[in-house]
C-alpha cells in the first residue's frame, strides 16, 4: 500500500499491486486495474518511488521470516 494525496488534499492508500499506468498531464493520473483513475499531487517519478520501497519492504519481510524459519 502506498500513501498519495487528491487534488482536493485527501491523503488516501491505494493498493500499488493494482496500479496499471501513470500518466503526467500535468498533474499525475493513476489508472487502476478497475479502469478507475485517481488524480493526485505527486510526481509520477515519486509515485514510482513510492511503489519501489513498497515492494522493498514486501521483500524485507518475506527475507526476514524465511530466516526465522
Amino acid at each position: 500500500m502506498i500513501k498519495v494525496t487528491t487534488l482536493d488534499r485527501r491523503e488516501i492508500i491505494l493498493n500499488a499491486e493494482l496500479i496499471e499506468r501513470l500518466e503526467s498531464v500535468p498533474e499525475t493520473v493513476i489508472t487502476l486495474t478497475s479502469g478507475k483513475k485517481v488524480l493526485v499531487t505527486q510526481t509520477v517519478d515519486e509515485i514510482i518511488a513510492r511503489v519501489i520501497a513498497y515492494r522493498r519492504q514486501i521483500l524485507q519481510q518475506a527475507s526476514s521470516q524465511d530466516e526465522v524459519k
